[in-house]
């Protein structure tokens, strides 16, 4: 059975890591964006709740609004640091270390 170069054989194996790679950011962007919503949706409700507590219209929804977003920076960021800590990279074949007999 003749063996494939080493070129044609390494793809396959390329496209696999590509494609989990590709995953892997998908389900990160993923994460981010439900994460991004939930705070965003929480300071929304919160906003116009006190709102209607304290009888003022917009003031404490755009306040509340905006100060989300700091919080929502603050969290994809520790989601990426998180994910980015998981990856670790393929492992390499040792070479073997050839002695130099200086002849």
């Amino acid at each position: 059975m003749p063996t494939l170069p080493m070129a044609q054989n390494e793809k396959p194996k390329q496209d696999k890591m590509q494609y989990a790679l590709n995953m892997g950011l998908a389900g990160l962007a993923g994460t981010v964006g439900v994460f991004t919503l939930g705070i965003v949706v929480v300071a929304l409700v919160a906003g116009i709740f006190l709102d209607r507590q304290l009888n003022t219209k917009p003031l404490f929804t755009i306040l509340i609004l905006l100060g989300s977003m700091p919080i929502s920076l603050y969290v994809m960021f520790r989601l990426a640091l998180g994910a980015i800590a998981k990856i670790q990279p393929p492992a390499q074949p040792e070479k073997k270390k050839e002695e130099k007999t200086g002849e």
